[in-house]
C-alpha cells in the first residue's frame, strides 16, 4: 500500500507537468541559473558530504585508522543509492559498503544508520520548531527541549544493563539490537556536532539555490529548503523523492506568498541539482575505489600465477 501511494504521489506531480504545460517553464527556470549560483551551492553539498563522512568515521575510527577516503566513499556511494534506488531501497549501501571495506558486523553497521537518520531527524525537526511562522515561544522552547531530551535519553537507556537476553527468540534478538545501537551511541564522540555542522551547511546550499530560482529572500529559500528535508523523513515517499520532496518545499514557501506553482517548479529544480550532485559523486567514488582496487588483485592473482 505504501508503495503504491509513493508511486500515486510521483505520477501525480508528472502529469501536472504535463498536463499544464509546465516543461518549458521548467526549462526556463533551469536555464535562468547562472554558473556562479550552481557552483556555490555544488561546493557546499561537497561541504555537506565531507562533513557526513567525518561522521561516519568519527564513529569507525578504530575499524578505519587512517582510511578517512573509504569513510567518504561509503558516505558518496550511499548517498547516492538514497537519492536514486526507489522506496528508500539505497539505505542498504551503508551496511552492505561498511561490511566489506570495514568488515563491520550486520547489527553494528544498521544499529549505526538508524542512530544517524535519528540524529537528523532531531536536528531537522529542531530547526523546523525554531522557525516555524506562528508558533507560540513557549512552543518552540518546550518542542526543542523535549527533543533534546529524547535525544540524550535513548542512548543512556540503550546502555543500561538488561536480561533480554535470557528471554524469547524475539527478546534475544531485540536485544543484540539494543546491545548494537548503544555501541553505536558509544563510539561517537563528536557524533552531534557532526550532524549539526552538516545540516547547518546542507540546507544553507539548498535555500541559497532556491532563493536564486525564485529570485526571492534567503529566508524564502531557508523554508522550502526544510519543508523539502521535512517531507524526506516522512514514512511514505514517491520514487526517489519525486512528488514528496516538491510537496513539502512549495507548501512551506506557501506562507511566504510563493504560489503552489512557482513553489513545485523551484522545488523540482532543486531536486534534480540534489540528484545530479549525489549521482555524481556517487559514480565517481565508484570509479575511484574500482580503478585503485584493481592494480592490487592484478598484483595478486599475478603472485598466484607465479606460484
Amino acid at each position: 500500500m505504501k508503495r503504491l501511494i509513493a508511486l500515486a504521489l510521483t505520477l501525480a506531480l508528472l502529469v501536472w507537468f504535463v498536463r499544464g504545460g509546465q516543461w518549458a517553464a521548467l526549462g526556463g527556470a533551469l536555464a535562468s541559473l547562472q554558473p556562479g549560483a550552481v557552483a556555490l551551492a555544488a561546493v557546499g553539498f561537497a561541504i555537506s558530504y565531507l562533513l557526513r563522512a567525518v561522521r561516519v568515521w568519527d564513529e569507525f575510527r578504530h575499524d578505519g585508522v587512517g582510511r578517512f577516503g573509504a569513510c567518504l566513499r561509503i558516505v558518496l556511494i550511499h548517498n547516492a543509492m538514497v537519492n536514486i534506488v526507489p522506496f528508500r531501497g539505497g539505505e542498504a549501501a551503508f551496511p552492505i559498503l561498511l561490511g566489506r571495506l570495514f568488515g563491520t558486523p550486520l547489527g553494528r553497521a544498521l544499529a549505526s544508520l538508524f542512530w544517524f537518520r535519528l540524529q537528523d531527524a532531531f536536528v531537522v525537526l529542531g530547526l523546523a520548531i525554531l522557525v516555524w511562522p506562528g508558533l507560540h515561544p513557549a512552543l518552540r522552547t518546550l518542542g526543542v527541549a523535549g527533543l533534546v531530551a529524547v535525544a540524550f535519553a535513548l542512548p543512556r537507556w540503550a546502555r543500561r544493563t538488561h536480561d533480554w537476553h535470557a528471554g524469547g527468540p524475539w527478546q534475544v534478538r531485540l536485544g543484540k539490537v539494543r546491545d548494537a545501537f548503544a555501541d553505536s551511541t558509544r563510539h561517537a564522540r563528536f557524533g552531534w556536532v557532526w550532524t549539526l555542522a552538516n545540516w547547518s551547511v546542507k540546507l544553507a546550499a539548498q535555500a541559497w539555490l532556491l532563493a536564486t530560482v525564485l529570485d526571492a529572500s534567503p529566508a524564502v529559500g531557508a523554508a522550502g529548503a526544510l519543508g523539502a528535508e521535512l517531507a524526506a523523513i516522512l514514512p511514505i515517499q514517491g520514487v526517489a523523492g519525486f512528488g514528496t520532496y516538491e510537496a513539502g518545499a512549495a507548501a512551506a514557501m506557501l506562507a511566504h506568498g510563493v504560489t503552489l506553482q512557482s513553489g513545485l517548479q523551484a522545488a523540482l529544480v532543486l531536486h534534480l541539482f540534489v540528484i545530479a550532485c549525489a549521482s555524481s559523486a556517487g559514480a565517481i567514488a565508484w570509479l575511484v575505489g574500482h580503478v585503485v582496487a584493481t592494480p592490487g588483485a592484478t598484483q595478486l592473482h599475478s603472485g598466484q600465477d607465479t606460484q
